[in-house]
């Protein structure tokens, strides 16, 4: 199956009652227009997508394509990241931690609570945030949401 645009999302209306066949596309590909993957009942699907991709990117749930009363969706797998929260008495980390990760070209989201923050996992981001005072850094399998990044580009590039 050839998919060429987003037609919604599993969520909508028009695509309740149906059956989900999920493609996995990892979180570092979510931003490329290209991919050839097997969904998950073993359907071979081609996705090209247009330029918005490369700044809107693929989510959890965006339906690819319809196949009788299948949709054809996104799953974006949980990845290993590094969970950051900032001391309340120690505010101006904020800033600091946010400057280290944009410094090295990572990618960078929302926390669930105030002055968190995620970002995905390498030794060295989690070694230089350990080190800076009223800074927790902890690791975990969490699903990255796109729609709390505050990166204007999301990557796998890392220093």
């Amino acid at each position: 199956m050839l998919c060429e645009k987003i037609l919604g999302n599993c969520a909508d209306d028009g695509f309740s009652g149906k059956t989900v066949d999920y493609v996995d596309i990892p979180w570092d590909e979510a931003f490329k227009k290209i991919h050839r993957k097997v969904s998950a009942a073993g359907r071979e699907v081609g996705i090209r997508l247009d330029d918005s991709i490369l700044t809107r990117g693929l989510s959890q749930g965006d339906v690819l394509g319809v196949e009788g009363d299948t949709v054809i969706a996104v799953n974006i797998p949980p990845c290993k990241a590094i969970l950051i929260w900032v001391d309340p008495f120690h505010p101006q980390m904020a800033a600091k931690v946010c400057y280290e990760i944009g410094n090295r070209h990572a990618s960078l989201f929302w926390g669930e609570k105030e002055n968190s923050f995620i970002t995905p996992y390498n030794e060295p981001m989690l070694l230089m945030l350990s080190k800076l005072p009223g800074v927790e850094a902890q690791v975990r399998e969490v699903k990255l949401d796109f729609d709390r990044r505050i990166s204007a580009s999301i990557n796998a590039h890392t220093h």
